[in-house]
């Protein structure tokens, strides 16, 4: 023990002394997760998309489809930018990209209106953003409802205010959506993200550094000890809990992001989600060939397992092999146990089967993480 302890942390100093003169590790394990949090909600700090252009193509040119424009133009997340008789004219506004949608009233509105038919309005959209979509659509839907009620308002002539409420909205409703009232994209997205960061630097960091070793020509028995696994996840935790402070409560803090966590609940939860993180970041670091193999491995594996976590896809449509693999990686149980602590307000029991998921992978990959270690090398 007397002589183990020195050994420790003299190879504690080693590692952290590589990681503040490595410049690749420097980026990926200290300025990545500092400054790649604040890049990318500041982008998405809007929340919600306002004032999106489209053009109008109105062929009735009539009181009735000039008051639907009118109507649409007032709402928030849509603004008509021009008004065109030509769908083709419209459509050369789009793919100039000077307008992301298109209303298209025909000329047989009104008439439709007045014989007691059911008008048609036509939408196109640029798909490229599903917030275009979201936004038109959304936009359209309420003028239409809105019209309505004025349409059966002047059908029944005679009956008093009250009686006309009733007749065209028998049901009162409101909308609101839960823990995130204003349907922000940031305070859906970013906590999600937020967390899949961590592990994707630590995967980057162990890579970098375990394919370094193998580009110098180290031999196994230096690059792969128990001794060196320890200091190496002691230098790792102690860099990681100081980031992963900073982004999943300093960055939502900093941009008025939802959060209602308990400080201590949240410190239980995380404790085991870094752990995890950082031997399946070793594990998987025994793969990596050489210095450059580890970015391949952060390109192609960042987006599918954001989808496989079944919060910007829903779990319960995820097909059950899909979801099997998806339990492999930290990142699906710490996104969403995190999510549902840090923005839903949920304490450690209604997110028990997350915690304790991420305890048995830091063991599983503890195991995976030491194993070729004492196979191939010997303790230094």
């Amino acid at each position: 023990m007397n002589h183990t302890m020195p050994i420790l942390f003299s190879l504690l100093r080693q590692e952290l002394s590589r990681i503040f003169h490595d410049e690749g590790l420097l980026i990926f394990l200290l300025l990545v997760p500092v400054g790649y949090p604040l890049l990318y909600t500041y982008i998405y700090n809007n929340e919600v998309a306002r004032e999106i252009p489209i053009v109008a193509v109105d062929l009735s040119a009539t009181p009735q489809s000039r008051q639907f424009l009118r109507m649409t133009d007032a709402m928030p997340d849509i603004s008509i930018v021009c008004h065109t008789g030509s769908l083709n004219e419209a459509k050369r506004l789009m793919q100039r990209g000077d307008a992301y949608g298109i209303i298209y009233l025909p000329s047989g509105f009104s008439r439709q209106l007045h014989t007691d038919n059911q008008a048609h309005v036509t939408l196109f959209c640029d798909m490229s953003g599903l917030l275009y979509y979201k936004a038109l659509l959304t936009a359209c839907t309420d003028v239409a409802l809105q019209m309505n009620r004025i349409i059966q308002a002047r059908l029944t002539p005679g009956e008093t205010p009250r009686e006309i409420a009733i007749h065209t909205a028998p049901i009162r409703h409101e909308s609101i959506s839960l823990y995130n009232p204003q349907g922000g994209f940031a305070s859906f997205l970013i906590p999600a993200v937020l967390v899949l960061i961590i592990q994707q630097t630590l995967l980057l960091g162990a890579g970098l550094t375990t394919g370094t070793d193998r580009d110098h020509g180290l031999p196994p028995s230096r690059i792969f000890s128990a001794s060196r696994l320890t200091a190496r996840s002691i230098a790792y935790m102690l860099l990681t809990s100081a980031t992963s402070a900073w982004m999943l409560i300093g960055v939502p803090h900093l941009f008025r992001l939802p959060q209602l966590a308990d400080a201590a609940t949240l410190a239980i939860f995380i404790i085991p989600y870094l752990l995890s993180c950082i031997f399946f970041a070793l594990t998987l670091s025994h793969l990596i060939p050489n210095r450059e193999s580890c970015m391949l491995v952060f390109v192609f594996t960042s987006i599918p397992l954001l989808f496989l976590s079944g919060i910007s896809w829903p779990g319960s449509n995820i097909p059950v092999p899909w979801k099997l693999f998806s339990w492999l990686f930290p990142s699906t149980f710490g996104i969403n146990g995190y999510v549902r602590i840090n923005s839903m307000g949920a304490s450690l029991t209604e997110v028990q089967t997350e915690w304790i998921a991420l305890w048995a992978q830091t063991g599983f990959y503890l195991l995976t993480a030491l194993f070729p270690y004492r196979k191939k090398g010997k303790p230094t």
